[in-house]
């Protein structure tokens, strides 16, 4: 049974560009523009007649685009949930531009040490979280750790638990690693390792999405009955101010906004495509977080009973449930 038929959820990707080359990922090897500040005026006034709820300002790097407090500012003044995540080398730089206009900040960390987390990330970071997690608890923000798990790292979120995020008051969010493209994390977790995963997930300040779980121990996505909504729970907006259809990952096709994105999510040509959600060859098997998270929630089936609890959690921590049930 479907709950909502509007869309929850805005990716908007400021630009490709990016100051870290993570391993899994090739978002930094994109050419890329930064989107403009008019654009996203323009936009946001339609995402809010649309009915969307959250916006995730995304790249890249989200904080290397000049004027991102400015459309965080207005997007949090409109009544949207905001969220970002950053690699934290830019963040102690801007945080008192950020300050009160991020609902949702994530710190992207994925070791307790410092050689282990920089190896990943391709460039050298890890000071740079330590050192934003100070920052924004100076400020009276309330970051979180996302902590990208592999299966070279899942010994580390024991450590990262009880030295970083516990010590500091911050939530844990785990975050299972996906594949796509020809970006493949090659170590598919185990049975034991979703079971490890999902007792630390009923910890104290630890956020995991059990939907992710389950979607894993099944296969992922099956395109003969898709639980992915992708298209019609979120709208993809490129830094060439594009509509990407029908997720960024798997994107077969753009649709230049020129001020017009609501008509355009609307038209026929769009509303076919999101008939194909989950339903394309290179949906099968997917696992993709950020587009499974709003496809649990707005059909009622096993994988929104699993994700329920976790996400209450969350959202009560963060004070946004009302904001969420409202919309």
């Amino acid at each position: 049974m479907r709950l909502r038929s509007k869309p929850v959820l805005c990716n908007y990707y400021v630009t490709y560009r990016c100051n870290a080359k993570c391993s899994f990922c090739d978002i930094w090897e994109k050419p890329s523009p930064y989107i403009t500040l008019e654009d996203v005026a323009q936009n946001l006034r339609d995402l809010k007649q649309l009915g969307v709820q959250v916006i995730d300002f995304t790249g890249g790097e989200p904080l290397l685009h000049r004027q991102i407090d400015q459309m965080l500012g207005m997007a949090h003044d409109m009544g949207f949930i905001t969220t970002l995540t950053t690699n934290g080398m830019l963040y102690p730089k801007l945080a008192g531009r950020l300050k009160g206009k991020v609902d949702m900040l994530h710190f992207s960390l994925d070791s307790a040490h410092k050689e282990e987390h920089d190896a990943g990330r391709g460039v050298a970071c890890y000071d740079f979280v330590m050192e934003s997690i100070q920052v924004a608890k100076q400020l009276s923000e309330r970051p979180d750790i996302l902590f990208t798990v592999f299966r070279h790292n899942l010994s580390q979120l024991e450590e990262v638990y009880h030295t970083i995020t516990q010590p500091n008051n911050l939530m844990l969010i785990i975050n299972p690693a996906f594949e796509y493209n020809d970006v493949a994390v090659g170590e598919q977790l185990t049975e034991e390792e979703l079971d490890f995963l999902t007792a630390f997930g009923k910890r104290k300040d630890v956020y995991l999405n059990e939907g992710f779980v389950q979607l894993r121990r099944d296969g992922g996505n099956k395109v003969a009955d898709p639980v992915c909504k992708a298209a019609s729970t979120t709208l993809v907006i490129s830094p060439e101010n594009e509509l990407v259809l029908p997720c960024y990952h798997l994107g077969t096709k753009s649709f230049p906004i020129q001020g017009n994105l609501r008509a355009l999510y609307l038209n026929q040509e769009v509303e076919e495509l999101k008939q194909l959600e989950g339903r394309l060859p290179a949906c099968e098997g997917c696992t993709i977080n950020c587009y499974m998270q709003p496809s649990f929630a707005v059909e009622i089936n096993k994988y929104f009973w699993k994700a329920l609890p976790s996400t209450l959690k969350y959202n009560l921590s963060k004070g946004t449930w009302k904001r969420l049930l409202n919309g």
